[in-house]
């Protein structure tokens, strides 16, 4: 019997899919699935046939952090997980962030505590009526090692933070929704369909104005305000060479 493949991949109409498909294991990361996902996303990125890039789940669950069963008896220190599981976390997350093309979130179940690290560095979540979100490092003793001490505060407020984190209470897809956690939520049978909509919309604009936008606000939000006027906005330069062509469709 051949063995499962941890990460497909698919490309329709622009779109390049990345489905995490351990759906026994509700996702749960493997080293094997966390360089797949990274290895297709520099693939996608680099094809230009896709326009945007959708990073999803199968089954019940979008991910639900590190399958520590999987990866053997980890040792921990600190609760820190260690250099070689956070090298591979932190590589994914590095290429989303620095992929030229939107990475778009959608979330079709679970995501708890690696999976909402991972969550919280693509550029639109769109989550189904049933996701659930949670932080349960405190629940386990573990540290978080993959930016979520920094991200999840920046993007839901620091008290909002501080008690999801603390109580290890889930955040539903409505309260995510009102927290800005999440782009837009609806039901699970829409789900698909409204991000396929949303690519749509975003592949009909320049997309090396999309690559110089996404690039402005990932450099300017690890910054102060000051900061990221004067050495990220004001003196950034891009190569955008479509701006006439477009401009000149309204201006007639």
């Amino acid at each position: 019997m051949p063995k499962q493949k941890q990460v497909l991949i698919e490309t329709t109409q622009g779109i390049g899919w990345i489905t995490m498909n351990r759906p026994e294991a509700l996702n749960a990361l493997t080293l094997e699935m966390l360089d797949g996902v990274r290895e297709a996303i520099v693939a996608l990125d680099q094809d230009p046939a896709v326009g945007v890039m959708v990073v999803t789940g199968t089954g019940r669950a979008w991910c639900t952090g590190l399958d520590l069963k999987a990866l053997g008896q980890i040792q921990f220190k600190g609760g820190a997980v260690g250099p070689l599981i956070d090298h591979c976390g932190r590589a994914l997350i590095e290429a989303i962030e620095s992929a030229s093309k939107v990475v778009i979130a959608m979330v079709n179940g679970w995501v708890f505590t690696g999976g909402l690290e991972l969550l919280l560095c693509h550029d639109i979540i769109i989550a189904s009526e049933e996701a659930q979100f949670g932080d349960t490092h405190c629940k386990f003793g573990i540290r978080p090692s993959w930016g979520m001490s920094q991200r999840l505060p920046r993007i839901i407020g620091i008290n909002r933070a501080r008690y999801h984190t603390f109580t290890a209470q889930n955040i539903s897809a409505r309260q995510a929704l009102e927290y800005g956690l999440v782009s837009a939520v609806v039901p699970g049978d829409q789900l698909r369909a409204e991000v396929e909509k949303t690519a749509s919309m975003i592949m009909k604009n320049s997309r090396e104005a999309i690559a110089a936008n996404k690039a402005l606000y990932n450099r300017g939000w690890q910054t102060t305000l000051r900061e990221g006027l004067e050495n990220v906005e004001y003196r950034q330069s891009f190569e955008i060479s479509d701006t006439n062509a477009r401009l000149a469709k309204f201006l007639k």
